[in-house]
C-alpha cells in the first residue's frame, strides 16, 4: 500500500462545483521540560520517515533563524521506529506520537501508534509504548487540546481510532473504533474506504475524518472525557476526488479539503454548532492543461489566515491562494517549485515565517522564507535524509 500511493504519485450531496484553475542519537529517559524542545538555542523539528530504504525512525534537525537567514543542521537519528510516517506533539510539548505505518502489529491485522517522551537537552526520543491503532496503515493522527486523547486514521484499515492518554504520556488501548463504508470510481485507489486524516474543530466538539477510498469527509461528535467518535454526517465529494487532508482557518469557520486523485481543493464553510459543511467553491492545484501524472498531498493555512498552500507530486510544485477572510473563497495567486520531486509534507514554523518542504522521493527538505505577498521565498537551506514523510516543529522558539 505504502510504495503503491508513491508510484501513483446533515449528509451533503456530491459536489458539483466547477473547478477555478490555478494560475501560475542515544535515547534518554522522560525529564521534566519546558513547554519547547530546543538544542543550542535552534528550534528542534523533527521529522518522521519510511524506513525501508536507510532510515532508521523519527529524526531531529536544527532550525537556526536569524535576521541574516535561516539555517538547518544535519538530520540526526532521534528514536528508532518502524515507518514512523506522520508526527504529532503532545500540548505539553514532553511528548512525541508517531503512526508505525504498517499492516501488522502484535500478531493482528492492524498498525500501531508509538509515544516517545522527549529529552529536554538533547531533544532524542525514548519510547514510552506503543498500542495498535485498530487499523492497518495508520497514516495519519492529532492530539487533542487537553492531551486527554490521540486520534487516528488507518489508511489500509479504513477506520479511525480514539486512544486515551495517561498523565505521563503514555498511551491505553483505543476507547472507540469507526469503520467508514463507501467505495469510488477510481478502482485503483477507492476499490474500500480509506481514511487519510482525522482533525478536531476549535471547540473540539467535532473530529473530521478524510477518506479518499470513499469520497467522503465524515463528521464525529467527539466527547473528550469518555473518549468516544459518534457519527453526525457525511460531506460527499465529487466522485473520484480522493480526499486526503484538510485544513481549518484561524476562525475555525471555513475548512479546506485537498483531493489527491483530482488535484484540486474544495472550500465549506463550517457550521460550529453542528458540524455541517457546504460547499462554497472547488479551485484546481494546477494550471489549465498541465496534463495527467500529479497527485496533491498536503494542506496549510498561514498563521494569519490570508494564505493557502497546498503539495503537488507529479508536477513538485506549493500551489498558494489568497483567501478571502469574510467568505472563506481562494484566489489562485500561482506555485512555486517545492525543491524536490514528491513534496509529500510541509509544516509553517510557529511564528508563520517559514515553510518547510519534505520531498520524499528526492529524499531532501528544503527551507523557504513566507514573505507578506504570501509567496514561498526559496531560502537556500536544505538537508538530505531518505524517505522524509512528515516535518513536525517542536514548538515556537
Amino acid at each position: 500500500m505504502r510504495n503503491h500511493r508513491r508510484l501513483l504519485l446533515g449528509s451533503l450531496s456530491a459536489l458539483t462545483l466547477p473547478l477555478a484553475c490555478c494560475s501560475k542519537g542515544e535515547t534518554s529517559q522522560p525529564a521534566a521540560a519546558p513547554t519547547r524542545a530546543a538544542v543550542a538555542g535552534s528550534t528542534v523539528v523533527y521529522v518522521g520517515t519510511y524506513t525501508d530504504t536507510g532510515s532508521r525512525g523519527v529524526y531531529r534537525l536544527s532550525l537556526d533563524a536569524s535576521a541574516a537567514g535561516a539555517t538547518l543542521g544535519a538530520p540526526v537519528l532521534a528514536g528508532e521506529s518502524q515507518n514512523p510516517s506522520f508526527l504529532a506533539l503532545h500540548p505539553n510539548g514532553r511528548v512525541l506520537y508517531a503512526v508505525n505505518e504498517v499492516e501488522r502489529f502484535g500478531g493482528r491485522v492492524t498498525g500501531a501508534v508509538s509515544a516517545f517522551a522527549i529529552d529536554a537537552r538533547t531533544g532524542d526520543l525514548a519510547l514510552l509504548n506503543q498500542q495498535p491503532s485498530e487499523g492497518a496503515d495508520p497514516c495519519h493522527l492529532s492530539v487533542d487540546h487537553q492531551g486527554r486523547n490521540l486520534l487516528v486514521a488507518n489508511y489500509g484499515g479504513g477506520t479511525v481510532a480514539v486512544l486515551p492518554i495517561d498523565a505521563d504520556g503514555r498511551l491505553r488501548p483505543a476507547s472507540s473504533v469507526q469503520h467508514h463504508q463507501g467505495t469510488g470510481p477510481n478502482r485503483e485507489r477507492q476499490e474500500k474506504p480509506h481514511a487519510h486524516g482525522i482533525y478536531l474543530d476549535q471547540a473540539e466538539r467535532y473530529a473530521l475524518a478524510t477518506d479518499l477510498g470513499a469520497d467522503r469527509v465524515f463528521v464525529y461528535a467527539y466527547d473528550a472525557r469518555a473518549g468516544t467518535l459518534t457519527p453526525r454526517a457525511a460531506a460527499s465529494l465529487p466522485p473520484g476526488s480522493g480526499p486526503r487532508h484538510l485544513a481549518f482557518d484561524p476562525a475555525g469557520t471555513h475548512v479546506y479539503v485537498i483531493n489527491e486523485l483530482t488535484s484540486d481543493i474544495i472550500a465549506f464553510g463550517y457550521d460550529t454548532n453542528t458540524g455541517a459543511l457546504h460547499a462554497l467553491q472547488r479551485v484546481s492545484t494546477v494550471p489549465a492543461g498541465a496534463g495527467s501524472g500529479n497527485t496533491t498531498a498536503e494542506i496549510a493555512i498561514s498563521k494569519d489566515g490570508r494564505h493557502l498552500y497546498g503539495s503537488n507530486r507529479g508536477r513538485d510544485t506549493l500551489a498558494v491562494y489568497a483567501v478571502d477572510p469574510a467568505s472563506g473563497r481562494l484566489t489562485a495567486q500561482g506555485e512555486v517549485a517545492a525543491g524536490g520531486r514528491s513534496p509529500r509534507h510541509f509544516a509553517l514554523d510557529p511564528s508563520g515565517r517559514l515553510l518547510l518542504a519534505a520531498s520524499q522521493e528526492s529524499d531532501s527538505l528544503s527551507l523557504f522564507g513566507l514573505p507578506a505577498s504570501g509567496m514561498p521565498a526559496p531560502g537556500g537551506a536544505t538537508a538530505r535524509l531518505s524517505k522524509p514523510v512528515c516535518v513536525l516543529f517542536a514548538a515556537a522558539r
